[in-house]
């Protein structure tokens, strides 16, 4: 039997046993320890471990790695697991390649590599910012600990700890958002045959709880004067003011306005059709613009009117407002963001429409672009109702524009 010695004074090309004394080869030769296991040198000096079988009848040999990287200990221990599996009836190179197999398919279906493959099939129907927020939470917060993992090979235990991680820094909204992902993907997984159950069921109580919050906003007449009082008085550039004195006209989400481009409009038949892409639902929205409104975009017009976007970005015209100019207009006007956002605009409008002006919350509700939908199950169409939505709109520019000038606004009656 071999020992490390042995090994180790064992020269490329020198036969030590069984020839005369200092004779050379070029070819490799074996040196033998027990149960089929040799080593094999190589006449470039390498030492590589084999084990000689039998398998119905066919002599075949084994490759267990490099010495000194494979030890003599390491190499009888893997000889003693197949020669188990022979006992068994098991060709150990037939297991090996299977193990193989097996290897490559599971790193063919790591964590990121099927969370990438649901974000192409599904984000294709989301809004572009909020597919752009989704891939980079994960990209940030979850792939660089677990996207390398088979997602077969995940456990509860895993992605608590990637939660547990985006947690310990205060953020207690995107671990729950990112245990929301983590629930699509692996459900997502389950649904294509890759893992039998999503474990992220099992996090249910894990994290520390937390509750969606409401966009800040003014609902009171007084309060919602001054604000816009003070957007009429904004000292920042006139593309950006025209933004302003838009969002609370049109209340749409704040980046459908940023994003908004000329060929969306027509300023003669005063309506804007925002294409579905640019939808959260991912269905196109029709907003009639009231007087006041295409009043505002045609002064714009002449400024911004020859490129693409109604509201281009400060550096680049080729791209829109940046996502963070309208709050940081609001804070520079004084208004904190536990007072009013961006997208407070729409619980304003919302409000107010329904409680102080009497409009029906279904022509509200679509105005908003909300999944609304009739008595029998079915969803309005982008143009349900547009007569008295575009009442509406004009209705609300119009006391707004008394708020503001501080006339006193007569309560308008339900449209009917």
């Amino acid at each position: 039997m071999l020992t490390e010695a042995a090994i180790k004074n064992a020269k490329p090309g020198i036969i030590a046993k069984g020839t005369r004394k200092g004779e050379r080869t070029d070819k490799p030769y074996k040196l033998a320890d027990a149960g089929g296991l040799y080593l094999e040198v190589q006449p470039g000096g390498g030492k590589w471990w084999r084990l000689k079988y039998r398998f119905t009848g066919v002599e075949k040999r084994l490759s267990f790695g490099v010495y000194p990287d494979v030890s003599l200990a390491d190499a009888r221990a893997r000889r003693d697991e197949s020669r188990k599996l022979l006992a068994d009836g098991v060709d150990p190179s037939a297991a090996r390649k299977a193990a193989k197999a097996a290897g490559v398919e599971l790193a063919a279906n790591s964590f990121e590599t099927v969370a990438r493959e649901w974000f192409a099939k599904f984000s294709q129907g989301w809004a572009k910012g909020h597919a752009d927020r989704i891939i980079r939470r994960l990209e940030r917060d979850v792939f660089p600990w677990i996207g390398g993992r088979p997602v077969a090979a995940l456990t509860a235990p895993d992605v608590l700890a990637v939660l547990r991680r985006i947690e310990s820094r205060g953020s207690v909204e995107t671990a729950h958002r990112a245990c929301q992902n983590c629930g699509q993907i692996l459900r997502y997984a389950v649904a294509t045959g890759r893992v039998p159950a999503d474990v992220t069921r099992d996090l249910r109580g894990a994290l520390t709880p937390w509750k969606p919050e409401h966009f800040a906003s003014i609902t009171e007449p007084a309060k919602v004067a001054d604000l816009l009082r003070a957007i009429e008085a904004f000292s920042g550039t006139f593309p950006v003011r025209c933004a302003l004195r838009l969002l609370p006209l049109v209340f749409t989400r704040p980046g459908e306005l940023r994003a908004a481009e000329w060929a969306e409009f027509d300023l003669d038949g005063a309506t804007w059709n925002i294409p579905a892409e640019r939808m959260k639902l991912r269905l196109p929205h029709v907003v009639p613009l009231s007087t006041q409104a295409v009043v505002i975009l045609r002064e714009l017009h002449p400024l911004t009117g020859a490129g693409r976007y109604v509201f281009p970005g400060a550096r680049s015209a080729k791209k829109p407002l940046s996502d963070m100019t309208f709050n940081a207009a609001l804070r520079r006007m004084g208004f904190d963001k536990g007072t009013i956002t961006a997208h407070g605009f729409r619980a304003m409008a919302r409000t107010i429409l329904d409680e102080g002006l009497g409009f029906r919350p279904d022509f509200i509700e679509h105005q908003l672009a909300h999944a609304v939908r009739d008595p029998n199950g079915r969803a309005y169409n982008r143009t349900a109702h547009m007569p008295e939505r575009r009442a509406m709109m004009q209705a609300w520019a119009d006391y707004l524009d008394g708020l503001r000038t501080g006339a006193n606004v007569v309560p308008i009656r339900r449209v009917a």
